[in-house]
């Protein structure tokens, strides 16, 4: 007989969830506590158990002094993750070209109504992050803005493959970052593309910023 899931497992399951949905991204601070209390509607110590557990699983890390932050965003991606800990920025950058190009392709051709507000709130919170100069919030919405366009794709088996390797992509969009490698693009000439369903255009600006990045013209 199969055991039935105790109070740990399914507020494990309901913080994970928010987690892989991206509600809390990757380098974001969780609610405190009290909040996942009354969030969850269980008490302390099963919170706790259900923190610590994402913990050990690699998709959450106790920074003392400061909160509860998103590590990962499954499992899968930790494991991901170290296997290309030691890859080279640029062979990243060219998964991420396969991966992007694609992605704003399709997210030009199949975007609907709803998907035009999250696309420019997602556009409009990377450059006050980039105005801003703060490098960690900058890394979160240009990846998040990243997730949408993917999401926006609508192709489940594009979205699996950029979300397990999302730790990859994070570590490198900061990398750019902190080496101005990334430069100055908006995105908006992208953003604004897939919203008028442009595809050449979406994939001429997606390429043309990571060709930009691997040194290409």
């Amino acid at each position: 007989m199969a055991r039935r899931p105790g109070l740990i497992d399914t507020a494990v399951e309901a913080l994970r969830s928010r987690i892989t949905a991206g509600e809390w991204p990757v380098g974001s601070r969780i609610p405190p506590e009290p909040a996942l209390v009354d969030l969850l509607g269980v008490g302390r110590n099963t919170v706790r158990e259900a923190v610590q557990s994402l913990v050990h699983a690699g998709l959450l890390e106790r920074r003392q002094g400061s909160g509860t932050y998103v590590l990962s965003s499954s499992e899968m991606a930790v494991t991901m993750g170290r296997h290309i800990a030691e890859a080279r920025q640029r062979d990243v950058v060219e998964v991420r070209r396969a991966l992007e190009v694609e992605a704003a392709r399709l997210a030009a051709r199949r975007r609907t109504a709803t998907d035009v507000a999250p696309l420019l709130d997602a556009r409009d919170a990377r450059a006050v992050a980039y105005r801003a100069g703060d490098i960690d919030a900058m890394v979160v919405t240009d990846l998040a803005l990243h997730r949408v366009i993917v999401r926006t794709a609508a192709n489940p088996v594009l979205t699996s493959l950029y979300e397990n390797l999302i730790d990859a992509i994070g570590e490198n969009i900061r990398f750019n970052f902190v080496t101005d490698a990334h430069g100055h693009d908006s995105h908006d000439g992208l953003v604004d593309a897939i919203v008028a369903g442009d595809e050449q255009r979406a994939v001429a600006e997606t390429s043309g910023y990571l060709s930009a990045l691997l040194g290409e013209p």
